[in-house]
């Protein structure tokens, strides 16, 4: 490649390899030894020692003192590279590694650049992958994935599947081990077997076996290092999930799933619903997870149903509710400043009426026409009243509430036989509102206290047994003392 092209501007990115200057390719380093001078990104990699002499070097180090964040950093870099290949005679930019691989500067510039008429020319380098492979004795096929520390670091959850090996890039301090660190022991034990790769390629090279909670520690970190993360055991992803479920739809599969609709799984998804709620009442942590996948297994099901009729994928339900929950949470994913959950509540509601607005179902869709009738009396009605208070429609002492329900009680009691139907509605409904203030799910209260009662009674049964005797011969206070005897061992 000669230089002849660049009399009017252009720009030549070359790939510096992943260390020494033995790995420049060919071309790379007859492109440096005709050139009078090369911008680097960095100073800081091995390769720019072993230049050829007489090249001089100009480094965008001075911008990373600069900038308070890498993207001002790499935009400052990107608009200088752009400004020089403007002028007679070009420019040549070199970056670590590829042009290509984990590299956010030379993507940008190219794309600039073809905007502003600049030709672009890259010279190939070898990236830090294939002498890390070659370090991890790995190869990354069938599946690798490939992660920025920069962008895992500040997430919450990896956004890789955990039965999927993966390599993350960039681990160039401490701090940012620390806090890849965090991220991923949300997923993997503490005491995952990793491997942090040092300067890979490099005569200073050094693999680190070690276990998760131990990768800050490492004397070694530095701008070369890499963290190599072996995947969880089989069977612990989302998506190796859903292609169970796929193949149990599939036409060599189960012919029971193959000829279940959304019609039919009905009752399935409400057992399985209230099987959960049982398992959260018996504070059971293996038992919750066991009915948690019950009830994801419903949920896939009809995501996969939904696929196989045109009528939604898994990737829309995921979508569709990460959209809805940013967009109902501007306090959080937004600017909008909220104080208390009463405010949150208020904004949601209000958010809410905006979708109805754009959606054009203002009108016609009143504040409790969202509610589905199915769900449990006691549940429906502390929605019903929870809704209305959002936009005022409550007391505002809980004394009116108190009176209330008293009022109903009489009522009741005061009431026709034909009316006492209507009456004990009204003052269930009294008594939910209570609940409501005094901060207590009905639902949850009611389902305690049966589960009081069944334990107790059970009790009753127990000792009746004990004394060879049957229940129906009993008196109601020789069955009281052993429910006071319940009570007591409770």
């Amino acid at each position: 490649m000669d230089q002849s092209w660049m009399q009017n501007g252009g720009i030549v990115i070359v790939g510096l390899g992943p260390g020494e200057a033995n790995l420049l390719t060919r071309e790379a380093w007859d492109w440096l030894c005709q050139i009078p001078r090369v911008y680097v990104r960095t100073r800081h990699h091995p390769t720019v020692a072993g230049f050829p002499e007489g090249l001089e070097v100009v480094s965008f180090d001075d911008l990373y003192d600069q900038g308070e964040a890498f993207e001002q950093v790499y935009a400052g870099i990107v608009e200088a590279v752009l400004r020089l290949g403007q002028q007679p005679g070009g420019v040549t930019y070199a970056v670590p590694g590829h042009p290509y691989v984990a590299e956010a500067t030379s993507p940008e510039i190219a794309r600039r650049a073809r905007e502003q008429g600049l030709e672009v020319r890259v010279v190939e380098g070898v990236s830090f992958l294939e002498p890390t492979f070659t370090a991890l004795e790995l190869d990354p096929y069938p599946r690798l994935a490939l992660v920025d520390a920069l962008e895992l670091g500040p997430a919450h959850m990896p956004g890789f599947p955990p039965d999927t090996p993966a390599l993350v890039a960039q681990i160039y301090s401490r701090q940012v081990a620390a806090e890849v660190k965090l991220t991923l022991s949300a997923v993997y034990p503490d005491t995952h077997p990793v491997r942090l790769v040092h300067a890979a390629g490099s005569p200073r090279q050094k693999v680190e076996d070690l276990p998760l909670y131990e990768i800050d520690r490492s004397a070694y970190v530095g701008l070369l290092t890499s963290l190599y993360v072996p995947p969880l055991e089989a069977n612990t992803s989302f998506e190796g999930f859903q292609d169970i479920i796929a193949r149990l739809r599939a036409p060599d599969g189960c012919p029971w799933d193959q000829k279940q609709t959304h019609q039919t799984l009905r009752s399935h998804l409400l057992q399985e619903t209230y099987e959960t709620l049982e398992a959260i009442d018996n504070d059971d942590p293996q038992e919750m997870c066991e009915e948690f996948g019950d009830l994801l297994l419903q949920i896939v099901l009809h995501a996969q149903i939904g696929s196989e009729y045109g009528e939604f994928s898994m990737a829309e339900v995921i979508r569709s509710i990460s959209e809805k929950i940013i967009r109902r949470h501007p306090h959080v994913f937004g600017e909008t400043a909220v104080e208390g959950v009463g405010e949150v509540l208020s904004n949601w509601e209000k958010i809410k009426e905006a979708e109805r607005a754009a959606n054009g179902t203002a009108e016609t869709k009143g504040l409790l026409d969202g509610l589905p009738q199915a769900l449990p009396g006691l549940n429906l009605a502390h929605e019903i009243q929870d809704r209305a208070a959002r936009v005022g429609f409550d007391w505002e002492t809980i004394d009116p509430v108190v009176a209330k329900v008293r009022e109903e009680l009489e009522e009741v009691l005061n009431a026709p036989e034909e009316e006492r139907e209507g009456e004990l509605g009204d003052l269930l409904f009294a008594v939910v509102n209570l609940a409501r203030w005094y901060k207590v799910d009905p639902e949850n209260a009611l389902r305690q206290t049966n589960r009081r009662f069944r334990q107790r009674f059970a009790h009753i049964e127990k000792r009746a047994r004990e004394a060879g005797r049957s229940l129906a011969e009993m008196t109601l206070a020789e069955m009281d003392a052993w429910w006071d005897e319940a009570k007591r061992l409770e």
